[in-house]
């Protein structure tokens, strides 16, 4: 939270994040901690492993793009260059965590919990972003995680866990680079909409073949 606190001053004072971005931000910040520090309670090793420190450092990184977002949503303009950079770090640490995870010998189930969750926030702000200039259908590409969890509240078999799949994470990670690109604004927008477009198809082909594999086994 010291690390989240300090990223918001330096953007406050740097750029400017007015104080709809410092709620955001410091909510963003307060509301994760808090969910992680109960899932550690109920985890066997009770502590952060090295590749959930990469994580957590990624996470205050999101808590950063949160604040700029909310900050050009409440009329405050802020620097998409800042956002882009940003983002994009979060982005190539993401393949970090896993490599350090896999490097120590301490894959766990909160750590890749706790990654999948960092990496679905992070395309839901960056969707929220780019609505103003591609359309709210963006906002799909966000909001499916969340669905499919909803959806699990009343569908029991949707809860089971799914098979390791390389597939699954290139297409996650394929959200994040089209989103990055389209906020960054240089594409132009017909090509903007095309690759953000090309992203949402292959994340609906993703969940769908997960919700096949799923109802065969339920």
């Amino acid at each position: 939270m010291v690390l989240q606190l300090a990223q918001l001053a330096v953007l406050s004072a740097v750029w400017g994040v007015g104080l709809v971005g410092w709620l955001a931000g410091v909510g963003y910040g307060l509301v994760s901690n808090a969910l992680l520090a109960v899932a550690l309670r109920s985890s066997p090793a009770r502590r952060l492993g090295p590749a959930d420190v990469v994580t957590l450092g990624r996470s205050t990184l999101v808590g950063s793009v949160t604040a700029l977002v909310a900050a050009d949503l409440g009329g405050h303009s802020t620097e998409s260059a800042v956002l882009v950079s940003i983002a994009t770090v979060a982005l190539l640490l993401d393949a970090v965590d896993g490599w350090v995870a896999r490097r120590t010998a301490t894959t766990s189930e909160l750590g890749a919990r706790f990654d999948m969750e960092v990496d679905a926030f992070l395309i839901a702000v960056l969707s929220v972003y780019v609505v103003p200039s591609l359309g709210f259908w963006v906002l799909a590409i966000g909001a499916m995680r969340y669905a499919f969890v909803v959806a699990g509240w009343a569908l029991q078999w949707l809860r089971a866990p799914l098979p390791p799949s390389f597939a699954r994470k290139a297409v996650a990670a394929a959200q994040g680079v089209a989103l990055v690109a389209a906020s960054a604004g240089v594409l132009g927008r017909l090509a903007e909409s095309v690759v953000v477009g090309l992203a949402l198809a292959l994340l609906v082909w993703s969940f769908g073949r997960d919700v096949v594999w799923l109802w065969r086994r339920r």
